[in-house]
């Protein structure tokens, strides 16, 4: 039974999120559905990361098995047209070995948050970023977000919900950099907990905004403690860019 990894890109506003939910349009149902349509076969595609609802994608990656040895331009092709208009598009579709898990065998995961920091509302960029109507310091920001780098205990900067084992991850990157209005944060490990880089921005956001000093960040990772969080970021702002094997 041949293995397939999918590189999916989607607009993640009209869904629950990546994960199948009972009664509500999720990714992975919309691309289970076109599967079924093509193929005949009840096959879910496992993917790289449970974005949640509203969180976009540039490169999900998932793996899917089917009982026939379809052409990987056929795959992508047909899942294509198959899910036509939703705003999910099926980038690539390549033959994996057996043992590949979009999952378990990544090794790193980069996301990156939008942050349009001007007085008038988002127009084009509604749904696809934070709009924030006061100026931001992004160096500042920078520089406390350096002090979130390598391996501690994110409880601080974890949901309530969190399923993970472990609160202890390693933050690989964490960058903040400016374009004109735009603020863009990105942060890159192997794996996050879940609203993780979501709580980070809304706490540098604190910082961008002089509410923070580098040392209040600092504080609220050493706190271990989720009322020490800054509000968190919203979900639209957010992108899953790519998943490294």
């Amino acid at each position: 039974m041949p293995r397939f990894k999918l590189t999916i890109e989607y607009d993640g506003t009209p869904y629950v999120g990546w994960q199948v939910q009972e009664n509500a349009a999720s990714v992975q149902g919309r691309l289970a559905a076109a599967l079924k349509a093509f193929s005949g076969e009840d096959a879910i595609p496992r993917g790289a990361g449970r974005t949640d609802a509203g969180v976009h994608a540039r490169g999900q990656v998932a793996h899917v098995d089917l009982a026939k040895d379809w052409a990987e331009e056929k795959v992508r092709d047909a899942l294509n047209a198959q899910i036509r208009p939703d705003p999910i598009s099926v980038l690539s579709c390549i033959k994996v070995a057996d043992d590949f898990d979009a999952r378990f065998s990544a090794k790193a995961r980069h996301y990156l948050y939008r942050i349009v920091a001007r007085r008038s509302p988002l127009a084009l960029d509604r749904d696809r970023a934070w709009g924030v109507y006061r100026p931001l310091d992004a160096d500042a920001m920078h520089d406390a977000a350096q002090a979130l780098l390598g391996h501690h205990d994110f409880t601080t900067f974890r949901s309530t919900e969190c399923q993970s084992a472990s609160p202890e991850k390693t933050l690989d990157r964490l960058a903040v950099s400016a374009a004109g209005e735009e603020i863009r944060i990105e942060a890159s490990a192997r794996s996050f907990l879940h609203n993780q880089v979501r709580s980070m921005v809304g706490s540098l956001k604190l910082v961008g905004e002089g509410k923070w000093q580098a040392r209040d960040l600092e504080a609220a990772l050493a706190a271990k403690d989720r009322s020490a969080c800054g509000p968190v970021a919203p979900p639209y702002g957010l992108y899953l860019v790519r998943v490294d094997y």
